[in-house]
C-alpha cells in the first residue's frame, strides 16, 4: 500500500521476513540509474522529465523468473498468465495471511519436479516449453547459483542460454525479473521492436534497428523502454491481435 510517497507492506507465513526484507528491492531501491543521459534522444528526454522517479524493480527469484519466462515463450500473454495460475493453484501452496479470495505461493524447486506430464498438458503448456521447465527444475539449484553468481548480463545470458529451449528473449526477460537489469532488451519479441521504432522514430523496426536506437543508451537501455511504456508513446493496435490458439483437445 502506498501513503504520501512511502510504501507500507504486512507479511504472513515462514517466508515474511525474507519479503519484508525484499520489499526495497521490489520498488526498486537498488536500481541505480547512473549514467543514464536522457538528453541523448528529445523524447526520452522528455519521457524522463515527467517521470523523473522511475526504477526497476527485482524480485531474486530466479528460478520463478525463468520459469514464467519459459511459459510465455511464443505464445499470448493470456495463454502464459492461465498456464502459470494453472500449475501453481494445482501444485503451489496455499498463501498465508488474510486473503479476501485464495491465492497460492508457486512450488520450490522440487516441485516443479514433480509435475506430472499430464498436467502441462492440461495447463495449456506445448511440449517444447514442458520439457524445458522440466530440464531448468534437474539444474535448478546450479542455475540460481550461476546466474546470482555471475557479475553482468553477459554472463547471466550465458547461464541460462545453457539451458536447451532457452534462447536471448527468455534470458533477457529473467534478467529484468529477478535481477532489475536496467540494459537488458528483449530481442525477439513479437511487439517490442515495432514499439521502441514507432516512439523513437514514428516508424516500425525490426531487432536490428531496435538495437541500434537503443545504442546510445548502452547500459540503460531496459530504463528506456520502461520510460517509452510510461509515456504512452505505444503504436496504436492496427489489425486483428494474435489469436490464442488452444492445443489441449489434439
Amino acid at each position: 500500500q502506498s501513503i504520501g510517497g512511502a510504501v507500507r507492506a504486512a507479511a504472513w507465513g515462514p517466508g515474511a521476513e525474507w519479503a519484508l526484507d525484499q520489499l526495497p528491492a521490489l520498488c526498486g531501491k537498488l536500481d541505480d540509474p547512473d549514467g543514464f543521459d536522457a538528453s541523448r534522444h528529445p523524447s526520452v528526454a522528455e519521457w524522463h522529465r515527467r517521470h523523473p522517479d522511475l526504477r526497476i524493480g527485482r524480485t531474486d527469484l530466479v528460478f520463478d523468473a525463468l520459469v514464467s519466462a519459459i511459459m510465455e515463450q511464443k505464445v499470448t500473454s493470456l495463454q502464459a498468465f492461465s498456464a502459470w495460475r494453472s500449475i501453481v493453484t494445482w501444485y503451489g501452496e496455499r498463501a498465508p495471511g488474510p486473503t479476501p479470495r485464495p491465492m497460492f505461493a508457486p512450488p520450490d524447486i522440487e516441485g516443479w519436479r514433480h509435475v506430472p506430464s499430464w498436467a502441462w498438458h492440461r495447463a495449456g503448456l506445448e511440449p517444447p516449453q514442458s520439457r524445458t521447465i522440466v530440464e531448468t527444475a534437474r539444474r535448478g539449484e546450479s542455475i540460481v547459483r550461476a546466474a546470482s553468481g555471475a557479475t553482468d548480463g553477459e554472463a547471466r545470458d550465458r547461464v541460462f542460454i545453457s539451458l536447451r529451449g532457452v534462447g536471448i528473449w527468455t534470458s533477457a526477460e529473467t534478467r529484468i525479473r529477478a535481477f532489475g537489469d536496467p540494459d537488458a532488451v528483449s530481442v525477439g519479441d513479437y511487439h517490442l521492436a515495432h514499439q521502441v521504432g514507432y516512439a523513437l522514430t514514428g516508424h516500425r523496426t525490426d531487432d536490428d534497428g531496435m538495437l541500434e536506437l537503443l545504442e546510445p543508451f548502452a547500459g540503460h537501455r531496459q530504463r528506456v523502454i520502461r520510460l517509452i511504456y510510461v509515456g504512452s508513446a505505444l503504436e496504436p493496435r492496427r489489425g486483428p491481435r494474435l489469436h490464442p490458439e488452444d492445443h489441449r483437445d489434439r
